[in-house]
């Protein structure tokens, strides 16, 4: 009887266990590490990605930006609970679901926000003043930005553009300015796309919207963000071209090394071939922008073949430009 009690025990033990550790898993959303690959934007467009120690310092700066990410969403989900159980989607988070308990989730939580900030003190101290101040903007934007317009959406897309900061801390490598702009006006596109999807799930359904608390902060008009989406859609485009124009990379290509061979159709305009591809996912963003009524923006993103694949090409077709052909 004893023994049938122990492993009647030890098998619930078990279960409870994996359970709260699934929900751990996905209350830290690893999909949003995705966002965390800007910080590879210099050393890729630098040409130093074969460089050792550059590349482990970048990797390091990724696991950590990771664990601060994940902190910020649970903290996020802690703040947002109650609002989130009236979300239609939002409800199946764990902490909104009761499956991650809010004082367990705050301890997750604290533990990688100390474990990020560690390994960005051990990286360097402007990548820790760079992890610092992308912790500090989120807890401003949970707490004051979410609620003021226009600063909500510079916020947002501030994060990203501190992700690419922190990657030129990380690797002391430094991007031209013309794609930084590139990436400031891609990081608005993106902030601003959020904002159109939730315009557009509020209008699909109606006033229900109001007891569900998807609205109470939202001060957007549709003609307003469509004007934000036009503005930085053609700055993404325009900043972007102007840098595969203007800027010659850095590296020595592998494929034609020792010969102009390769510059003598076009001279060192190689990176312009990687225009259409990025064209093409910029384009195709914004189709699914105005064309999702129901889910998450950032699922229905990473799930859409099209989009996914003209994302792979370009960077095929930056590696194969900036380390095959080069300079």
């Amino acid at each position: 009887m004893m023994e049938l009690v122990r492993q009647v025990f030890l098998g619930y033990t078990r279960a409870t266990y994996m359970r709260e550790v699934r929900a751990i898993i996905v209350a830290s959303r690893p999909r949003q590490w995705l966002k965390n690959f800007l910080l590879f934007v210099p050393i890729v467009f630098g040409g130093q990605l074969f460089n050792f120690p550059a590349f482990s310092a970048v990797i390091t700066g990724f696991i950590a930006f990771c664990l601060l990410s994940s902190s910020n969403y649970i903290i996020n989900d802690i703040l947002d609970a109650e609002r989130d159980r009236r979300h239609p989607y939002k409800r199946n988070r764990p902490v909104a679901r009761r499956d991650l308990p809010e004082g367990q989730a705050l301890a997750v939580a604290l533990v990688l926000l100390a474990g990020g900030t560690a390994i960005s003190y051990v990286i360097g101290i402007s990548f820790f003043l760079s992890a610092c101040t992308f912790v500090l903007l989120h807890w401003l934007l949970y707490f004051f930005f979410r609620t003021v317009s226009v600063v909500d959406v510079l916020a947002i897309a501030s994060g990203y553009v501190l992700r690419t900061v922190a990657g030129e801390a990380a690797s002391g490598i430094h991007i031209s300015v013309w794609l930084f702009l590139a990436v400031l006006s891609f990081s608005l596109l993106l902030a601003i796309g959020k904002r159109r999807v939730e315009l557009s799930f509020i209008q699909e359904h109606g006033r229900k919207s109001d007891d569900e608390g998807m609205s109470d902060e939202f001060r957007y008009s549709e003609r307003l963000l469509d004007a934000y989406i036009a503005v930085f859609g053609n700055a993404t485009f325009l900043t972007y071209a102007y840098f595969t124009f203007l800027v010659a990379p850095e590296s020595t290509g592998i494929f034609f090394r020792g010969t102009d061979l390769a510059l003598g159709w076009i001279g060192r305009k190689w990176m312009m071939i990687t225009i259409p591809p990025a064209l093409y996912s910029i384009m195709r963003y914004l189709q699914l922008v105005y064309s999702v009524k129901e889910g998450m923006l950032e699922k229905i993103i990473t799930n859409d073949k099209p989009l996914v694949i003209a994302v792979a090409v370009w960077a095929i077709a930056i590696l194969f430009v900036v380390y095959g052909i080069g300079r």
